[in-house]
């Protein structure tokens, strides 16, 4: 009896390893499938750039930290072009569009094939929270903004990096016009100053879990801890200020007195548009308010440190 059943489990693996190699090519992916035939053309980029070295201006990447053969992570320091384009020996061959096991372009080339390339060296530091981001989310690619074939890439220059984000964002670009803005287009402060566009744990994308965390990197004064504070400053910048621009000075969402009235309004001069109007004849307007902003007198509006300055006065 114990021999029958060796002979039946002998029998049951025999049959199993025949159907796993099956099942393994059944489930393959296409690009690997790809990958299994195609062999590296060989030669590296010099045979690229034969025919590519003029076509989309593909030769300045001998310039860049890509192209840096010493490096063993570099691209140049593995296979070449074909570490991120794939091994198409049959393209190189009969010089013929046969596509590469990878991508050839965005028109040929699905969004999570063109990231997962790029993500393949690229996944740590600033890009480790790029799974499920708002830009992922949204299918982009990686060279929706970056540029790969230039000495340069124009979304890491200063200069050139808003007109990539304005793509986009064009109520932000609209903002950077208005009267009061970030020096953005003075090439002083640049989006991903406050922004990681690859991903972050706080809101709207920014670097610091908090929007005050994000001001007080530049605005280090109004940190605090102060001995009177401002409780809307300690909640948000963002109750008073626009951050990509406003129509008022200092960014504020809109002109003093009526910025402050949306809190104090309740009680006191700041709620009164006429002084004496118990006193018959002595009507007048009230000099607090009539075209005069809250901060004449109470000028530590983000916080005091004064004894005497419970109404950030002093």
């Amino acid at each position: 009896m114990r021999a029958i059943l060796n002979v039946a489990l002998l029998c049951s693996v025999v049959s199993l390893a025949g159907i796993l190699p099956a099942a393994a090519q059944t489930t393959a992916t296409p690009a690997v499938a790809a990958a299994q035939v195609q062999a590296p053309a060989g030669g590296g980029a010099p045979t690229c750039l034969k025919c590519h070295s003029t076509e989309a201006k593909v030769s300045p990447i001998l310039q860049t930290p890509h192209a840096v053969k010493g490096d063993p992570h570099s691209p140049f320091g593995q296979e070449g072009c074909e570490a991120c384009h794939g091994p198409s020996a049959a393209h190189v061959t009969s010089r013929k569009n046969e596509p590469a096991v990878v991508f050839k372009g965005p028109s040929t080339s699905s969004v999570a094939e063109r990231n997962q390339q790029c993500l393949t060296c690229h996944q740590s530091g600033l890009r480790m929270n790029w799974q499920g981001s708002q830009h992922q989310r949204n299918d982009m690619a990686c060279n929706d903004c970056h540029t790969i074939h230039v000495s340069k890439d124009p979304v890491l220059v200063k200069a050139t990096q808003p007109e990539k984000c304005f793509t986009c964002h064009k109520e932000q670009r609209a903002d950077s016009f208005k009267f009061s803005h970030h020096p953005v287009r003075e090439g002083l402060v640049v989006c991903s100053d406050c922004h990681n566009p690859h991903g972050a744990p706080g809101p709207k994308l920014l670097k610091e879990f908090t929007v005050n965390d994000v001001c007080f990197t530049c605005h280090m004064e109004k940190r605090g801890p102060l001995l009177w504070e401002h409780q809307p400053v300690r909640e948000s910048c963002i109750t008073c200020h626009s951050p990509h621009g406003s129509t008022q000075a200092r960014l504020l969402v809109q002109r003093s007195p009526y910025l402050c009235q949306e809190c104090h309004a309740n009680s006191g001069h700041q709620a009164t548009p006429l002084a004496g109007q118990s006193l018959p004849g002595q009507i007048a307007a009230n000099v607090r308010l009539m075209a005069r902003g809250c901060v004449n007198c109470h000028t530590q509006i983000h916080g005091s440190n004064s004894p005497n300055g419970a109404f950030l006065t002093r």
